[in-house]
């Protein structure tokens, strides 16, 4: 390399998944056919509606040149239209709402718009690995906040209170969460509004979960005085199986959505036209795509607990979001152990949870994003291995 990257690089480094993937590539160019249960990418088809909007709108001429950095209107008011049915939440769309090339994009976003170097960002253990790369990326200084299953995944807002968070600029939370799959509740986000205003620290909520195995729809937005402190981002990858389209939004006070504006605005010239429109038909879908979705997904909650069933796995049968999250035998040495035991005797990926926090190491989680046939094969799979290898806790001989 003729010269030498940004120090900021040094923080970061090259994401779990992509390594494991490499590795996962090897193994299949090999022979093996590993069933990956790890990332979390919906493998069902979007709403049709928004498909043949996509085709029918990219056959115009006009629909190919630069857009708005704010998105078309009809976007921003199809968004607000969503969040008021769902989440009881009036949002003006001309101020209060960015839409984004993925709720991931405005991590980084937020991020770049409101640290600087030295200030520091409440990051969950476990949680979302972006979260403390995108802070890191700012120069921001990381502050873990330890969620436990014995508090529900919540945050322990005693012990918050008993730390220094004079240098604290922004807490990240996530409910449904990812990875545990604890559910929000209405006083969490009444304490965490309570708590970003005494300490003023803005509270990002990153909610693209709350469709899936989840019956209620949350937003900590919907709290009294919730805009002057909070702002949460949201997703179509998720409850519209549009991963792959990039698609989503922020949602916020005026103020902040035109710093994050700002920034935006100097990284990317606007969201396809067609793919906007397509977006637009996706949030228009009748009550009955939410509750064909999830009954697809509590078929493949119940396969994946039988997967766990047969590891010696405990976990909540009702929790909500597209992964299931389990507690590994207290015989077992670690998650990753037995994530890459499985991995290499019967050729099944499960995430191990270290890589979301400290707290997750004596867990493993199962994506969900796999069809019924493909979670039974798994289980078919380990429970051959199991019957003929004699397995010990800790390893299979």
């Amino acid at each position: 390399m003729i010269i030498k990257p940004a120090n900021r690089t040094n923080s970061v480094s090259e994401y779990y998944f992509s390594k494991k993937l490499q590795e996962i590539d090897l193994m299949n160019r090999q022979g093996a056919e590993v069933i990956n249960l790890g990332i979390g990418a919906p493998d069902r088809m979007p709403p049709e509606e928004a498909i043949l909007t996509l085709i029918k709108e990219a056959q115009h001429p006009g629909n190919h040149a630069y857009q708005s950095y704010k998105g078309i209107k009809e976007l921003r008011e199809g968004f607000a239209t969503w969040y008021k049915k769902y989440y009881r939440v009036d949002l003006n769309p001309d101020t209060e709402i960015q839409p984004l090339a993925g709720s991931k994009e405005g991590i980084l976003l937020l991020s770049l718009a409101f640290l600087n170097k030295g200030d520091q960002v409440l990051v969950p253990n476990p949680g979302y690995p972006t979260y403390s790369s995108a802070s890191l990326l700012a120069e921001a200084g990381i502050v873990l906040y330890d969620l436990k299953e014995e508090t529900g995944w919540m945050p322990d807002f005693e012990q918050l209170e008993n730390r220094d968070l004079s240098r604290v600029k922004m807490m990240w939370t996530n409910y449904p969460n990812m990875p545990t799959g604890a559910k929000a509740t209405m006083a969490l986000y009444e304490r965490l509004v309570e708590f970003g205003l005494k300490h003023r620290i803005l509270i990002c909520n990153d909610n693209p979960y709350s469709f899936i195995l989840n019956d209620e729809q949350l937003s900590i937005l919907s709290i009294d005085g919730a805009k002057t402190c909070c702002v949460e981002l949201n997703s179509l990858s998720k409850a519209h199986h549009m991963s792959g389209w990039r698609i989503g939004m922020i949602a916020g006070d005026a103020d902040v959505i035109s710093q994050v504006l700002k920034v935006k605005s100097n990284m990317d010239s606007g969201m396809f036209k067609p793919l906007q429109l397509a977006a637009v038909k996706a949030l228009s879908q009748k009550d009955d795509w939410y509750a064909q979705l999830n009954a697809e997904y509590r078929e493949r909650q119940k396969l994946a607990g039988e997967i766990f069933d047969l590891l010696g796995v405990r976990y909540d049968k009702h929790s909500g979001g597209m992964f299931l999250w389990g507690k590994i035998d207290d015989r077992e040495e670690s998650g990753e152990k037995l994530s890459d035991m499985i991995l290499q005797k019967a050729h099944v990926f499960i995430t191990p949870g270290f890589i979301f926090g400290s707290n997750g190491e004596r867990y493993i989680r199962i994506s969900l994003c796999a069809k019924q046939e493909v979670l039974r094969e798994a289980a078919g799979r380990i429970r051959r291995v199991l019957h003929v290898s004699h397995f010990k806790h800790g390893s299979w001989c």
